[in-house]
């Protein structure tokens, strides 16, 4: 099934975007930084949340990894 209508396969691929997204823009500031408008811009969203609510997006990326290795 594709991930647009598999609910957890969505929350896993949205999960993985914000991780990502912040993970890469500790690398690689000035490359998300310079795309703050448009369909770019979404990356620099992604990695804002990622920064900003790192305990919380922690926390579910635990709580699916438990869903998907022992729930499915």
């Amino acid at each position: 099934q594709s991930a647009l209508f598999n609910f957890q396969s969505l929350l896993s691929v949205i999960l993985l975007m914000i991780c990502t997204c912040a993970y890469l823009r500790s690398l690689f500031p000035s490359i998300i930084d310079r795309n703050k408008k448009g369909l770019l811009g979404t990356f620099y969203k992604l990695a804002r949340i990622g920064e900003r609510k790192s305990p919380w997006v922690g926390a579910a990326c635990l709580i699916m990894a438990f869903t998907v290795l022992f729930l499915s």
